[in-house]
């Protein structure tokens, strides 16, 4: 046995691991009817709105926007624009909805004045003012006119960016500008607005900008003038003080003299280097026999020593000539003699000549090379002079030349400025003006209403799987196996009520033998015998949670059931509210259960026997003050042992389990224990807690009945009664006889 209840807990476990889409699809089908009619009602009021609505009108203005201007000279610098990037169609896409746009077009158009933007508040604002009135607030300042201009524009500035629509079309320089309105003239004149608008703004943004960078720019040339003439002042001041000539501030001149200067040095040194070898030599002869000097050169090859030395061998060649002829003492060659000492006189002269002149064009020699040295070494004293004055004089030339060249810069821009200025071209265009629509935009009354219906529909299937999710009741078998963890024993069918003083749990049964019910109970029946074939419950007791769940209406059909094969006493063991002795038609007074077991009545006076159903019937009896000490006493005891031997099945009807302890302590006693639960009525926990207590007492519970099943609602809920019972042989017959 608890075996198999391991396995069934296990199976109910891993059931509730798989969603089953047709129990989704059976809440659906249960309530197919509310959502339907949730929908319809959503659909009808959505139309009357819908219909009480304003036709509102949509037109369209195509807007092409530029990415470039034609300009007459290319100054992008000056405006700071860069047309080639996405940045650009966003911003004039954010001016193109911009508040000042807005209220542009409406000083305009005179929006303010217009009926449209003039329309009395709703039954709701009109409310909501009218309470925020009265409240103590404190008292409002008046305003002026001025202020509720202002605070009226920003009201109808709302208004109309609300109802303004600025869509680019992808992959073009196109936008689309929409407004809606009430009035399709009035949409058209506002769409057109906005874009003649727009170009408007950006021409007078665009002049107002060259205004102002030639404003700024006669600024800036105004202060550049200023700064180039200091600069040049100061340059002139530099080399009048430093008296600075030439283009590289002397430089030229000074490099070129020391190149001169240094080349003369060159040759005044090799002259020096020549003429000193020249006096080394002169040096070394005897000045006291000057006919060494001619083994000199320089001396030997002067001219004028060379004229000389001549004409004394011409005077030597004469006097050899006399000689051959006269004698010493012979006047011509005493005459030739004294000509060849007065030329060899001369020539000696003369070489003492020449040599000291070689002596003085050293010493001369000497002085220029020293002289040029010197003024060697003050150009280049004069040249560093020079570079440091050029380093100066070169910051301050290009100061000169940067300003310049800056306040030429201002100027060419200030003169490209001007010239735009007298001839500014829009950025864009309409393309395509705004035409008044024929037709509404909006609403657009047939999807409204197929979107509302959906919705309807989708909001109420909601709504009936939050009201299937709320709904905590025992409905099914399934709901008895899963949260209940009971077994189902079997159901009973509602029974319609009928007018008429016939109690209906006692006639159901036996007025119509192949009615549902009836089948219902012969299932229970056979369920009830099949639970314990080799030792036959002789005792069955039927409680339930709480009055009301149909516990007496089962009993006394099981009653009747089995009394039509056994012999059977049904004993009515709710003596709080007890209700078997009225269903027969017997007197409250009657003696029954009580008296017998307090012994103031005998057997055959508490049993009473039912001509029409053949069972015998023992009544609570007498309300007793204590019935559970009643029940639970070993004379209660007895008589059950005494009447389980003169019948062979006892029914006991008892009070429910969460009412008071008369069931658990008649579990002890009986056989077999049947637990009662009204379908869509009873709360599972409280079914669930009932059978715990029984459970605890370990009362011999056989299974649970589900009672006053509706059966068309039932049929919704899927298979879940399939094989309890059926109908279907009876109805064939009937349909064929």
């Amino acid at each position: 046995m608890d075996t198999n209840r391991s396995q069934e807990s296990m199976t109910r476990l891993m059931s509730d691991d798989v969603i089953d889409l047709r129990q989704y699809w059976n809440t659906i089908n249960r309530h197919k009817w509310g959502i339907f009619g949730f929908a319809i009602v959503i659909t009808m009021l959505a139309t009357l709105v819908v219909f009480s609505m304003k036709p509102v009108y949509r037109a369209e203005a195509t807007l092409l926007i530029e990415s470039k201007n034609a300009n007459v000279v290319s100054i992008e610098e000056v405006y700071g624009l860069d047309a080639g990037n996405s940045e650009y169609y966003l911003t004039q896409f954010e001016i193109l909805k911009s508040r000042q746009l807005a209220e542009r077009v409406i000083e305009k158009l005179n929006l303010v004045d217009n009926p449209e933007f003039n329309q009395k508040p709703g039954f709701i604002a009109t409310t909501i003012a009218s309470a925020k009135s009265l409240l103590p607030l404190g008292v409002e300042p008046e305003l002026s006119e001025e202020e509720r201009a202002r605070i009226r524009l920003q009201q109808v500035t709302d208004q109309f960016l609300a109802n303004l629509t600025v869509s680019p079309i992808r992959k073009t320089q196109l936008v689309k500008i929409s407004y809606d309105s009430y009035d399709s003239m009035l949409s058209a004149r506002i769409a057109n607005a906005v874009g003649d608008a727009y170009i408007e703004n950006n021409l007078e943004a665009r002049l107002q900008l060259t205004y102002k960078a030639s404003e700024w720019l006669m600024e800036r040339l105004s202060g550049l003038r200023d700064k180039l003439k200091q600069s040049e002042e100061r340059l002139q001041e530099y080399r009048e003080k430093e008296q600075i000539v030439g283009n590289d501030g002397g430089f030229d001149i000074a490099n070129s003299e020391l190149d001169l200067v240094a080349s003369k040095l060159v040759d005044a040194r090799r002259e020096r280097l020549a003429l000193e070898s020249l006096n080394n030599q002169i040096k070394k002869v005897d000045r006291r026999h000057p006919e060494n000097f001619e083994l000199i050169p320089a001396v030997l090859q002067h001219p004028l020593v060379q004229s000389l030395k001549g004409s004394v061998l011409q005077v030597e060649l004469k006097r050899s000539e006399l000689s051959k002829r006269y004698g010493a003492k012979h006047p011509k060659m005493q005459a030739a003699q004294s000509e060849l000492e007065n030329a060899q006189r001369s020539l000696y002269k003369q070489i003492m000549s020449v040599v000291n002149g070689i002596e003085n064009e050293y010493r001369l020699a000497l002085s220029a090379e020293r002289s040029l040295k010197s003024a060697v070494d003050n150009t280049k004293q004069e040249l560093q002079s020079i570079n440091r004055k050029d380093y100066r004089l070169k910051e301050l030339e290009k100061e000169v030349d940067a300003n310049r060249q800056l306040y030429d810069t201002f100027f060419t821009r200030l003169s490209e400025t001007n010239a735009t200025g007298d001839l500014q071209s829009a950025n864009a265009r309409i393309s395509d003006p705004a035409q008044p629509p024929q037709a509404p935009e909006k609403p657009k009354k047939g999807l409204i209403i197929a979107l509302t219906f959906i919705v309807g529909i989708m909001f109420g299937t909601m709504l009936s799987f939050l009201l299937e999710a709320l709904n905590n009741t025992v409905k099914s078998a399934q709901d008895v196996e899963n949260k209940l963890g009971a077994t189902m024993l079997g159901l009973l069918p509602k029974l319609a009520k009928k007018s008429g003083t016939e109690n209906i749990s006692y006639s159901a049964y036996l007025n119509d033998q192949q009615s549902a019910f009836a089948e219902s109970v012969r299932t229970i029946r056979t369920g009830i015998v099949l639970s314990a074939l080799d030792n036959p419950h002789k005792i069955l007791c039927v409680t339930s949670s709480v009055p009301g769940e149909g516990k007496t209406s089962l009993t006394l059909s099981l009653a009747f059931s089995i009394g039509q094969m056994e012999k059977v006493l049904l004993i009515d063991a709710d003596m709080r509210r007890p209700s078997i002795a009225k269903n027969f038609g017997l007197s409250g007074k009657s003696p029954g259960l009580s008296n017998l077991v307090a012994g103031t009545a005998r057997l055959e006076e508490t049993i009473h026997k039912d001509e029409k159903s053949g069972i015998d019937v023992l009544p609570s009896g007498i309300i007793p003050p204590n019935p559970l000490e009643l029940l639970s006493s070993h004379r209660f005891a007895k008589v059950l042992a005494v009447l389980e031997t003169k019948y062979d099945r006892i029914i006991i009807d008892t009070a429910p389990t969460q009412a008071v302890s008369d069931a658990l302590v008649l579990s002890s006693h009986v056989g077999a224990m049947i637990y009662v639960v009204k379908a869509d009525a009873t709360n599972y926990q409280l079914a669930k807690n009932g059978l715990k207590r029984l459970n605890e007492v370990k009362a011999p519970l056989i299974g649970v009945v589900l009672n006053q099943v509706d059966i068309k609602k039932a049929a919704k809920y899927g298979g879940d009664y399939s094989g309890y019972y059926d109908t279907y042989g009876y109805t064939a017959d009937e349909k064929t006889a």
